[in-house]
């Protein structure tokens, strides 16, 4: 691409990797709303938890002196593809929006700061399951 830009091949894992993560959703999505006592919140909050945990266990594999030897296009493939499309935060701010007009601020706020802390936790686990690893001898 003129200017500098990603290439072709970098274009092309990004978009499979996106097609795959959205397709994952989609299919936790119908799992969660076909479960008892479950539904779309728990479909977008598990897809969510799920990519925080892969990106950054991932980011922590394959970054300077992780033990995954992964190139550029491997690791777009995953953490901006597959992560892009299986996390979704639009859908978390439609449901939180939606918690909020049906039950009221309490429910959509614990929901809302479940998510976001439960991620923040996925990611720190994922990170330090990478640095196990990493330090894990060849």
């Amino acid at each position: 691409m003129a200017g500098g830009g990603p290439g072709l091949k970098v274009c092309a894992a990004v978009g499979c990797g996106a097609a795959l993560g959205s397709l994952l959703r989609f299919l936790a999505g119908t799992v969660a709303v076909a479960t008892p006592h479950l539904g779309p919140l728990a479909g977008t909050a598990v897809v969510n938890l799920l990519g925080c945990f892969v990106i950054a266990a991932f980011a922590g594999l394959t970054g300077p002196g992780g033990r995954l030897p992964v190139g550029l296009v491997g690791r777009q493939f995953v953490m901006a593809g597959f992560c892009g499309g299986l996390t979704t935060f639009s859908s978390l701010s439609l449901e939180t929006f939606l918690l909020f007009l049906e039950t009221g601020s309490v429910s959509a706020f614990a929901y809302l700061a479940g998510v976001i802390a439960g991620s923040l936790g996925a990611a720190w686990l994922g990170y330090a399951c990478a640095e196990m690893i990493n330090r894990q001898p060849g």
